[in-house]
């Protein structure tokens, strides 16, 4: 079974109904928790919400997760956040299609004392906790790798996420800042990929047909498929940044010898688990910070010691687009089978 078939994707009014069964926790009971997500089908995303059902799972004292799961923006993503705070949720985990929109929502959240975390984007609602992946550095450390393996000069592509969203704004600011320092390279392109697999790979098709000069490409995590476009357009490999998705870090390995370099920037959709961690610690009077940043690492392929790391943490057997960087320590506490089986209480 597919992992997109494993995930209970559940409509707004199932969610009423499944708070509403399950009540809101006492303080000597199980929690509810609240997940709100608004972009599905994308294999990240996805195993950010197994990890949020892992890790409550893990913890022993969440009695039920309801997802609350669809394509949106800010307006659908506030519509399901009132429901969840009405339904009387103790804390939301909440991955913000924008950084000031979901403010008044998050506060009305607060007020009701529910715990409101946000993971792998930023909110600036001062009652949120963030815990996020720190986009600025995984732009910035990306883009830096490939403009040093060019040795400063060339041409290269940039390859965006969603237009308008936290993630994807800061990793651009990352990527322009590190562009400051290296006057020679130049970007032929830039592109929204929306984050979807067949976007960015129809993009990338039609760049290597427009004849653009390119020597280096810069992906948002949609990364594998651009590898694939040069080798069905029979055109040599560039250096290709991408995420520490599993097919990724497995190209990085078995083309090395035909020529291919890169580097998977780390980018855990664990920190939803990771999230929920932090929700399930503050709801039992524990101290953390309000904004808690994960730093990127840079995995490359071009010495043999970088091989063999690679190799560690590639498995064949798993999805090509699942990220293998599947934990954030200390905060997580779950197997890599219960992250795999995506099932929570």
């Amino acid at each position: 079974m597919k992992r997109s078939e494993k995930l209970a994707y559940l409509s707004l009014a199932s969610v009423l109904c499944a708070l509403a069964g399950a009540g809101a926790a006492s303080a000597a009971d199980k929690y509810v928790v609240g997940v709100s997500n608004t972009l599905i089908g994308n294999g990240w995303r996805e195993e950010m919400i197994c990890s949020i059902k892992a890790q409550a799972e893990a913890s022993g004292i969440v009695s039920k997760v309801v997802v609350a799961n669809r394509n949106g923006g800010p307006a659908e993503q506030i519509a399901d956040l009132r429901n969840l705070i009405s339904a009387g949720v103790n804390a939301i985990i909440v991955n913000p299609s924008d950084r000031e929109a979901l403010n008044p929502v998050i506060k009305q959240a607060a007020t009701k004392g529910i715990v409101v975390v946000a993971v792998d984007q930023a909110v600036s609602a001062p009652e949120a906790y963030v815990l996020t992946n720190d986009q600025v550095a995984y732009g910035k450390v990306g883009a830096t790798w490939l403009f040093e393996h060019l040795k400063g000069k060339g041409n290269v592509v940039e390859m965006r996420g969603i237009d308008g969203v936290p993630a994807d704004a800061d990793r651009h600011q990352g990527f322009t800042e590190a562009l400051k320092n290296y006057p020679d390279i130049k970007v032929v392109a830039s592109t929204f990929t929306g984050w979807a697999l067949n976007k960015g790979a129809q993009q990338m098709k039609d760049l290597l047909a427009s004849g653009k000069e390119i020597d280096g490409v810069w992906t948002s995590g949609i990364d594998s498929v651009v590898v694939d476009a040069f080798k069905t357009a029979q055109k040599s490999y560039v250096p290709v940044v991408g995420a520490d998705n599993n097919g990724f870090v497995g190209q990085l390995i078995n083309l090395k010898g035909d020529g291919f370099s890169g580097a998977a920037v780390t980018n855990p959709p664990s920190v939803g688990g990771a999230g929920l961690a932090v929700a399930l610690d503050v709801l039992q009077k524990k101290d953390h910070p309000h904004l808690i940043k994960i730093t990127p690492e840079v995995w490359d392929n071009t010495t043999d010691a970088n091989l063999e790391n690679l190799k560690k943490v590639y498995d064949a057997k798993l999805d090509p687009f699942y990220s293998i960087d599947f934990e954030v320590k200390p905060y997580t506490t779950y197997t890599m089978p219960q992250i795999l089986a995506c099932k929570g209480p």
